[in-house]
């Protein structure tokens, strides 16, 4: 059981890695990435006694490259998918980024039979945009941009992202350039149709109504120096909707954790894991 594809209904070969056995804990990835991202924490699971699950998201890494399905609702039923085909039951569903956005969504359209805890790092909901509703959001003119620069050098452009992403654009940042080099390797095996589309659907969708359909214990995590998703558009409104939320804020993280950033979350998954 390492590594295998799930087909989905509209024959999308869906990649996944499952580690370990015992309680599931299944992880959905953010924007442009892959599984791979979530390697650290598959194997603190699985070593711990529990079963790591990660997929790569349609368009993304060694999954299938259809050329409609890049949405919200279609990333969430692939993910329900997944969890029938292999299934899961009990699972811990955890989420960063727009993976966040995916486990709100699947939870929204297929409520919370499989699932018994949440936990959401660095994620988008309740909603990424500016609005007249949301004035601590981000303004469409930078995801206006983020579309232009995909397609005029998406390689260049993966490799500026990875300095936001990871932070290393801050004064006295230790992230190496390994990190922000894997970054690039899993952004550039995304196809383009598939990671511009995706743009849309982490800014512009609405999460609130998914998010009160939350009816398990969930961890809401993120660093309060995000470039990518801002902090507060995002977790601190989360944790209000969610009925049984724990905030947990990292201070000076960035949007991908790495180094101290990235132990005190694995201890956090842990300690809620097993709670």
């Amino acid at each position: 059981m390492g590594h295998q594809h799930i087909t989905t209904r509209d024959n999308t070969a869906i990649y996944y890695k499952d580690w370990g056995s015992g309680r599931p804990v299944v992880f959905s990835h953010g924007w442009p990435l892959n599984a791979d991202t979530w390697d650290i924490q598959l194997r603190l699971v699985a070593e711990n006694g529990y079963r790591g699950i990660a997929h790569d998201r349609r368009g993304h890494g060694r999954s299938g490259q259809p050329w409609d399905g890049n949405d919200m609702d279609t990333y969430a039923d692939d993910l329900a998918e997944v969890l029938e085909k292999l299934d899961i039951r009990d699972a811990v569903l955890v989420g960063h980024s727009t993976g966040g956005g995916e486990v709100a969504r699947y939870i929204g359209r297929h409520g919370t039979d499989r699932v018994s805890k949440v936990v959401l790092l660095s994620a988008i909901p309740p909603l990424m945009l500016k609005t007249a509703n949301n004035p601590e959001g981000t303004p469409i003119d930078a995801f206006d941009q983020l579309r232009s620069q995909l397609l005029a050098d998406r390689s260049q452009f993966y490799k500026d992202l990875s300095a936001m992403f990871y932070g290393a654009n801050r004064p006295g940042s230790s992230v190496s350039q390994g990190t922000r080099d894997a970054f690039w390797l899993m952004s550039m095996q995304v196809g383009i149709k598939a990671a511009y589309d995706c743009i849309r659907q982490f800014s512009e969708t609405d999460f609130t109504e998914d998010l009160k359909r939350i009816d398990v214990p969930a961890l809401i995590a993120q660093g309060d120096d995000d470039q990518i998703v801002a902090y507060a558009a995002a977790s601190p409104k989360t944790a209000e909707i969610v009925s049984d939320a724990t905030l947990k804020t990292y201070p000076g993280a960035p949007h991908g954790l790495v180094g101290s950033y990235q132990d005190a979350f694995n201890t956090d998954l842990m300690t809620f894991i097993k709670s």
